[in-house]
């Protein structure tokens, strides 16, 4: 197969082929093997020096290793999320240009057990909105989500395609909802045998357990559980005037 590239472009042919191949990298084109400098000359139709240039970048950015003798491999891209906001596993993948979706285990009315029902502020046993989605990024489960919202202000989801995107998108649009705030609390935990499976994340690999309660001006609106796979996920802090940190891959 031969990938055109734009001669007429202003952007160097081994930078066009860093965006095509860091796109193909991202949707787990890949996974089982990199192409070697000779089959990227034949595929874009560019010098050995111009592919090699392209691979090099990929290196620089932590995409791709070389080992001598063996040629390329990739390193697993990690998802890095900013501390100064909310999680938002969504967003993140629209920025990388990796495929979001999500399977939808439940999305239901059920009474609310009294540590939900005291996070939202709500009467005990009080009727709640429950929607639990495994997400993907790409191919591959990476977080589990649970949410709880009050069944007065957010019945509408349950109406709603609830298979990709954000709900704090789907809440703004269907139930005349934005959400304004809220806190998370972050650890690192080892997951069950059942999470484990869900997830299908590796042996001895910990998770990411996120608690958060999302506010529209004073009220609170979702009470959210979530485990996000460690080994595919990092959280990043800047400090002002800071450089932004190189991207990493996974083990």
């Amino acid at each position: 197969m031969v990938v055109t590239v734009d001669r007429s472009s202003p952007l160097p042919l081994w930078a066009q082929i860093v965006d095509d191949l860091r796109r193909r990298l991202l949707t787990g084109e890949f996974e089982h093997h990199f192409p070697t400098d000779v089959e990227l000359t034949r595929e874009y139709e560019v010098s050995r020096q111009t592919a090699r240039e392209a691979v090099r970048r990929l290196t620089a950015e932590g995409l791709v290793v070389r080992q001598r003798g063996r040629g390329s491999s990739i390193t697993r891209p990690v998802l890095e999320q900013p501390l100064n906001s909310l999680y938002s596993l969504a967003s993140t993948l629209r920025a990388t240009g990796i495929e979001e979706r999500s399977e939808v285990l439940a999305a239901e009315r059920r009474a609310g057990t009294s540590d939900v029902t005291e996070q939202l502020g709500t009467a005990s046993g009080a009727e709640v909105v429950f929607i639990e989605r495994l997400r993907f990024a790409g191919e591959e489960p990476i977080a589990w989500d649970r949410s709880w919202l009050p069944a007065d202000r957010s019945a509408a989801l349950l109406n709603v395609d609830l298979s990709s995107g954000s709900l704090y998108d789907l809440l703004s649009a269907h139930a005349a909802l934005r959400i304004t705030g809220g806190w998370e609390r972050i650890r690192p935990i080892v997951p069950g045998r059942r999470e484990r499976e869900l997830l299908r994340l590796p042996p001895k690999e910990a998770a990411f357990s996120i608690e958060r309660l999302a506010v529209a001006g004073d009220t609170p609106v979702e009470w959210r559980r979530s485990l996000i796979r460690g080994d595919r996920y990092a959280l990043i802090a800047r400090w002002p005037s800071g450089s932004a940190p190189r991207p990493t891959g996974g083990p």
